[in-house]
């Protein structure tokens, strides 16, 4: 069993960065590939970001290619987004999710987050 917290969400201007935090309880966090979602209002959840086991590999989708970075810290059972560069079309709610092997498919990860705001205005 993984529990997930997300946090680090916000409002920022165009332009500017966050970095979301996702916080995970038990033993067998490093075990996990550890993904990034999003979903902005009217929208279907959309894959972001994913890191595995080891941090050894990481994978993204194209529209945050060069923006975002995933990295993890399996001593602090810890992941995170490090999004730059902002833009308004960002604006989602933001969601961790865990899963046994690399994927982008929402429905293939086992644990999710509660999520997270994140608002970026022009």
């Amino acid at each position: 069993q993984v529990q997930l917290v997300e946090s680090g969400g916000g409002l920022v201007q165009a332009g500017g960065s966050l970095r979301l935090s996702c916080a995970a309880s038990g033993r067998t966090f490093s075990r996990y590939y550890m993904g990034w979602f999003r979903q902005a209002p009217g929208k279907e959840r959309e894959f972001v970001a994913a890191i595995s086991w080891n941090g050894g590999s990481t994978y993204w989708t194209d529209s945050v290619t060069g923006r975002f970075t995933i990295s993890r810290d399996n001593a602090k059972n810890t992941v995170y987004l490090q999004m730059n560069s902002l833009k308004p079309e960002d604006t989602a709610v933001y969601y961790c999710a865990a899963s046994p092997t690399y994927t982008v498919v929402a429905s293939s990860y086992d644990y999710w987050g509660q999520g997270t705001q994140v608002t970026v205005s022009s």
